[in-house]
């Protein structure tokens, strides 16, 4: 088997990147979300957005990274919904997901900067605690965007059941194995960063009652290289593997490292990002998870606008997720997902 450095060439010519999506229509709404009412209950809603704004407000956006097409995803959500609403938009990305130091840095530049409104995907919510709590004393408003805020205090937060995610991606799984069931490892993502765990929660439910056996779960970094030592390291200790769940990036490491390895494997993924199109296209894996990021984040700056202009209605919206597989992929809207063709991350919106 070759080194995690000799595969990465395996991989680039193994996953062909699809062109993204054509510009979404500005009308995007309605959307189905679900709100939550207190504890446990939901009530699932057709959300549409507010109004023209009354003030020129100042919003500051705060992402782990832009290096994949999930974040990029989110960044054009964002800058599409800013523009329609006609107000500034200030978006720093902190360059991973073990930049925390970092982002909590720039958590403290957008309040320097006199921003109305915080977006925030933070990097780690225990890492973020003690920042939330104490802008939360100061009256700051506070969006959580996409990654999970569970207890620390905000304003209000739009996110997915990463539960469900990691379930629906699993019973896929499961489903495709069948009765003869068989051997999986799972690599839901960092440690520690909420979502991960998540995931994994959803996936192990998916499992039980199955012939499908969970051998292992790596955490690691969310990016191609650190998965792809992962799923390599988990080729060679368990040769009777027949199955991988991950995300994204462990999805693109492991269509080269399976190659490589001469087996076959049956691949889902967790959640969702632009290499995956082709490879569910072409069957290499089952689908993804889908949670619509793009509409995500213009749900997110709806919010932040709502809050400054008070007229927010609720203060925890879930997006419903989806899951995409080649049986349903050209019915799919991709401009709920993906950035549009071309885009490039845009860091001010005036």
């Amino acid at each position: 088997m070759k080194s995690g450095l000799a595969l990465v060439g395996a991989i680039i010519s193994a996953m062909a990147i699809a062109p993204r999506a054509a510009h979404a229509d500005p009308n995007w709404w309605p959307f189905a979300v679900e709100v939550h009412n207190g504890g446990p209950s939901t009530t699932k809603i057709e959300y549409t957005p507010p109004n023209a704004p009354t003030k020129h407000w100042k919003l500051c956006a705060l992402i782990p990274n832009l290096a994949d097409s999930y974040w990029l995803a989110i960044n054009y959500g964002m800058v599409e919904e800013a523009k329609r609403l006609g107000i500034t938009l200030t978006t720093l990305a902190a360059g991973g997901y073990d930049q925390l130091p970092k982002q909590i840095s720039q958590f403290d530049d957008c309040v320097s900067s006199g921003a109305d409104a915080i977006l925030l995907g933070a990097i780690s919510e225990a890492g973020f605690s003690g920042k939330l709590a104490e802008a939360a004393k100061k009256g700051l408003i506070v969006i959580g965007v996409a990654n999970p805020i569970e207890k620390a205090p905000v304003t209000a937060k739009i996110t997915v059941s990463h539960y469900a995610k990691g379930k629906a991606s699993g019973d896929l799984l499961v489903q495709h194995l069948g009765s003869a069931g068989g051997e999986v490892v799972a690599f839901p993502g960092p440690q520690g960063s909420g979502w991960a765990e998540s995931y994994l929660s959803g996936f192990e439910d998916s499992l039980k009652g199955s012939k499908v056996k969970l051998m292992a779960a790596k955490f690691g970094g969310a990016n191609v290289p650190d998965q792809l030592n992962l799923v390599t390291d988990a080729l060679q200790a368990y040769p009777d593997m027949n199955a991988i769940w991950g995300g994204a990036p462990t999805v693109e490491a492991a269509l080269g490292a399976v190659a490589e390895d001469g087996r076959t494997v049956a691949i889902a993924s967790s959640w969702e990002n632009q290499a995956m199109l082709d490879a569910v296209k072409s069957g290499k894996i089952l689908g993804f998870a889908a949670e619509y990021p793009v509409i995500m984040a213009r749900i997110s700056v709806d919010l932040g606008v709502q809050a400054l202009e008070k007229t927010l209605k609720g203060q925890e919206y879930d997006v419903v997720p989806g899951l995409v597989t080649k049986a349903n992929l050209d019915k799919t809207d991709l401009t709920q997902i993906f950035a549009a063709k071309g885009f490039r991350p845009v860091f001010d919106v005036h």
